[in-house]
């Protein structure tokens, strides 16, 4: 009996027991038994799980994606309204200086009115000066013409000298 059980033993150990065609039937069962099994455990338990992670997923990124958008337009508000401050900031600049400008050349207009006026009163003075010095002078060269005049005619005739008339005569000839 020993050796039944040992040629039995040895007829079964001949090959691997999944190729035996004998217990396909059996194999079949289980392996459906253990797919349906896991189908039911994926569909049930993990696929779930996993939807739900993508859909957080998916969730965080839109999230993500609408906050950059966000920062996006806001980004874009906030360079509208720097290059509106940057032209307000340079508009206001050349309106103060403009006026500054203005307030200069009122300020110049205003000295150089002053200077001419200083100038004009001094011209004025000038020409007083100038009129009275060439009176003087003229005074001076007549006064001076009429002795030298009177000198020269006692000099040449004694007896004829006229005072009055050398005067006159001189003053004739200074007028032209």
């Amino acid at each position: 009996m020993a050796t039944e059980t040992h040629a039995a033993a040895s007829e079964h150990a001949q090959g691997m027991p999944q190729l035996d065609f004998s217990t396909f039937p059996n194999q079949i069962f289980w392996l459906l038994v253990t797919l349906v099994v896991i189908y039911f455990v994926m569909s049930r338990v993990a696929l779930p799980r996993i939807a739900s992670v993508l859909a957080e997923r998916h969730g965080a990124i839109q999230s993500d994606l609408d906050k950059a958008e966000q920062m996006k337009a806001k980004a874009v508000e906030a360079e509208a309204a720097y290059n509106k401050a940057l032209v307000d900031a340079r508009a206001e600049a050349q309106s103060i200086v403009d006026a500054a400008r203005a307030e200069i050349q009122k300020e110049v207009d205003v000295a150089m009115a002053k200077a001419d006026a200083e100038i004009a009163v001094k011209a004025a003075e000038s020409e007083t000066e100038i009129k009275a010095i060439r009176d003087s002078a003229l005074s001076a060269i007549e006064e001076v013409a009429n002795d030298t005049a009177v000198e020269i005619v006692n000099a040449v005739m004694p007896a004829a000298a006229d005072a009055k008339a050398v005067k006159a005569a001189v003053t004739a000839r200074l007028k032209g």
